[in-house]
């Protein structure tokens, strides 16, 4: 049984967090893919993880494991916090959608195992335990920081 993984200044792409429908996403589910380093994702591999590898863009670099990391609401809910310099905000299910778009300067995950087994076939789906994003702000975020929003 494979234990939570937990990532500092991850590399996240391919951000879903609205669930919107796509090519590869028909039931809108909501997720991400992490960019894990070649030692980490060999032996997620190795312990059960649903490892995808990308060929790198040099011939001579190694590949590149990622792993789809789920984000669902339904059985335990994940911890989202959006942190700017001005304050931290737990996101919920109805605006964790901001981050599709959102400039991020730094995400540290924890990533927590579901083990399944299902007509002879097992494996570990990931799914988000808790987030912290950090949020790059434009060069005037604190210049207009005290003006109240109507």
């Amino acid at each position: 049984m494979a234990d939570t993984v937990a990532i500092e200044n991850a590399h996240i792409g391919s951000r879903n967090f609205s669930g919107r429908p796509s090519k590869f996403n028909k039931d809108g589910n909501k997720d991400f893919v992490v960019f894990l380093d070649h030692d980490q994702a060999v032996q997620m591999q190795e312990d059960g993880w649903n490892i995808r590898w990308l060929d790198p863009r040099n011939p001579e670099d190694s590949p590149v494991g990622t792993l789809r990391v789920a984000v669902s609401y339904r059985n335990i809910p994940p911890k989202i916090m959006m942190v700017t310099s001005r304050n931290k905000m737990l996101l919920g299910e109805d605006d964790v959608s901001i981050l599709d778009t959102a400039d991020i300067q730094n995400v540290d995950i924890i990533i927590r195992p579901y083990n399944w087994s299902v007509n002879g076939g097992s494996g570990i789906k990931a799914y988000l335990k808790s987030m912290y994003v950090t949020i790059q702000e434009d060069e005037f975020a604190a210049k207009y920081d005290d003006i109240p929003l109507a």
